[in-house]
């Protein structure tokens, strides 16, 4: 397809911003082109129009520029050349989503650009690169050491790519907690509290403050900064608590604020940070509940709060309009309006949790626009080592999108987007919500739930996880599952490659799920043919498919992020692998007569999540190490 921009528009703006678009979405620039005019505006409008072979684009913000050319592309070619006619009303100022970049997956230059050019088009105005420790702060060589950090010319170099397309790149830190990565390090001994938590009211905390404030800031054209200071449950009960005593939580919360605030105003920054500990600390319920929705926040809460700070109100986990509704007005008290931030569920799972991130972001976005929030962003952490890729939440990230263009979506609206944004149509990115959707796990579930993550790395003779599939035909769902992602795959999408790890998982866990199971049953029955068969024919076929997957999950790693990191999934593999071995060694050991019992398969069974019975999945474990075995990874100290 052939265009002709008839007006120059800011061209030295837009010009290379159209030139990186036009292979992704296969159109040209030529004076031979469609005639296409241009025009900047200063109403919060889009206008899209194509009548008697001559096109119309009206803008104000630049990424809607990008976002009205996609869709004056998409309307054309599913048209067929006929007339159109669209209108677009953003509805916040500012959407966006936050990449973790902190939990081992570090996403290359040629990823994150990519991923730049499909926002564009998408319409994100903003992205939030949440970093605890992978970027480059001179004066500490232990600072993301061996984790992939970004220098401070990479940073400038992404930075330059997004803001041709008119993108704001925003860096998101930590100030506080989260810091586990970096506080590990005895070089940096005196930073630290507990195991991730900075030691607060002490100078050469905030010297460092500062160094990282600096080093995040200094590469962005952005005067923002997110300041993290999330979940700092530990704050003040460590080392600060044996040298200086007793202090609470609050106080020594607005006191660091304020310090910090300090340094972010020395820099002419504007400062944001996640909402929840004020919330949890203000809050009259015992257990510091950020979503207690009954309590109100105390006046002498709101007074000594500083000012200075816009909060981020997160969440991901609620369903319904009004429960977002609540917390936003309960954020309200603090006297401005909160940034909101959702998210799209990749975390602790190879899949998406679609089910639960489609549904709870329609009942945020909402009541986002019914309560006046302006800034909207979805992260997409990457908790675990992150197993997952951020291209799994294409689909949820265009949800944001089209919600932040309308007030009310139309049905086939996201699929039609999607699959121009992204190559790839709604049905196939929701074949990931299936990996973690195998029978017994209830139609719609909300809870969290992720056994294509426990099945492929629980012990084939320990089967901690056994008693949650008991009963189930999950191997054959896992068997159709395959056949569906294959069926649905197409080799000529740029992003088709991710989709072949959940395929070989799926065709893995088609023999793995229920192995355990297998096992055990032979084993109680003393069916020494059966454990024959399974141990010689079906061990061996397991280990085969899972190196199968390690090596399709490292291409995709190896594609998508920096290499670092990727050791640790490898050593996941490799255990898994490991104690196949092992267990082949013992069954022929067993039926052999080598030994007479294997004590592995004489225990019982029992559930790893006691209250399985009051959900509506089939379990769930967040870590690895965990899953992989009851027994004694790593001794972890006392927090101090």
């Amino acid at each position: 397809m052939k265009i002709h921009i008839l007006n120059q528009f800011d061209s030295s703006g837009f010009l290379a911003g159209l030139e990186e678009l036009q292979e992704q979405y296969q159109f040209s620039l030529s004076e031979e082109g469609i005639p296409i005019t241009v025009q900047c505006h200063k109403k919060n409008h889009l206008k899209i129009n194509y009548q008697n072979g001559k096109g119309t684009i009206v803008y104000q913000k630049e990424v809607h520029f990008f976002r009205a050319l996609g869709l004056f592309i998409q309307h054309y070619q599913s048209q067929n050349g006929e007339d159109f006619d669209l209108e677009e009303t953003p509805q916040f100022e500012v959407v966006g989503p936050m990449f973790d970049l902190s939990r081992n997956s570090v996403l290359n230059l040629a990823t994150f650009k990519h991923t730049i050019r499909m926002l564009a088009v998408m319409g994100f105005d903003s992205a939030m690169l949440y970093m605890e420790d992978t970027y480059e702060v001179e004066q500490q060589p232990y600072f993301g050491y061996m984790r992939g950090r970004y220098s401070q010319s990479e940073l400038q170099e992404l930075d330059d790519y997004a803001h041709m397309f008119g993108i704001e790149l925003i860096p998101c830190i930590q100030t506080l907690a989260h810091l586990e990565e970096f506080l590990k390090w005895d070089a940096v001994a005196h930073l630290k509290d507990t195991r991730g938590v900075l030691l607060v009211e002490q100078d050469q905390t905030y010297e460092f403050i500062e160094q990282m404030i600096v080093a995040a800031s200094k590469p962005f054209r952005s005067t923002k900064i997110h300041i993290g200071m999330d979940e700092a449950e530990e704050l003040g009960r460590g080392v600060y608590l044996n040298r200086f005593g007793y202090k609470s939580r609050f106080e020594l919360m607005t006191n660091h604020l304020e310090k910090v605030l300090n340094i972010v105003d020395k820099y002419n920054l504007q400062a944001t940070m996640w909402s929840d500990m004020f919330i949890k600390l203000a809050s009259s319920k015992e257990g510091d509940r950020y979503y207690d929705l009954t309590s109100s926040i105390p006046n002498e809460v709101i007074e000594k709060t500083p000012k200075g700070v816009t909060f981020m109100y997160w969440d991901y986990h609620h369903t319904e309009v009004q429960e977002y509704t609540k917390m936003i007005q309960k954020h309200k008290s603090f006297g401005h309006i909160p940034s909101f931030a959702g998210g799209i569920w990749v975390w602790n799972c190879f899949g998406t949790n679609y089910s639960l991130s489609l549904k709870a972001t329609d009942s945020a976005l909402e009541a986002c626009k019914k309560e006046g929030v302006r800034e909207v962003f979805v992260t997409l952490w990457g908790d675990d080592g992150y197993e997952n890729n951020i291209y799994a939440s294409l689909l949820g990230l265009q949800l944001y999108a089209e919600h932040a263009y309308h007030h009310h979506l139309k049905e086939q609206q996201l699929n039609e987007r999607v699959t121009f944004c992204t190559g790839v149509d709604e049905a196939t990115f929701m074949l990931l919500n299936e990996l973690d959707r195998p029978p017994g796990v209830k139609k719609d579930h909300f809870d969290q739930t992720n056994p294509a993550k426990f099945l492929l790395w629980q012990d084939v003779l320990l089967g901690l996880f056994d008693k949650h599939i008991e009963g189930f035909e999950v191997a054959s769902h896992y068997k159709e599952l395959e056949k569906k992602i294959k069926e649905h795959r197409n080799e000529n999408q740029l992003i088709d490659f991710t989709f072949d790890v959940p395929q070989k998982l799926a065709d893995l866990l088609s023999i793995k799920a229920d192995i355990g199971i297998r096992l055990k049953k032979a084993y109680d029955q003393d069916h020494k043919e059966e454990l024959k068969k399974l141990t010689e024919d079906v061990l061996p076929l397991i280990r085969q498919k899972t190196e199968a997957l390690r090596k399709s999950h490292r291409e995709q790693w190896l594609k998508i992020n920096k290499p670092f990191g990727w050791e640790v999934i490898d050593i996941r593999y490799g255990g898994v692998m490991a104690r196949i071995d092992t267990a082949i060694k013992r069954l022929h050991d067993y039926i052999e007569g080598r030994i007479n019992r294997i004590e592995e398969l004489e225990q019982e069974r029992l559930l790893f999540n006691a209250n399985l019975s009051n959900t509506t999945g089939v379990g769930w474990s967040s870590y690895y190490y965990r899953i992989a075995s009851p027994n004694v990874f790593f001794h972890v100290l006392p927090i101090y």
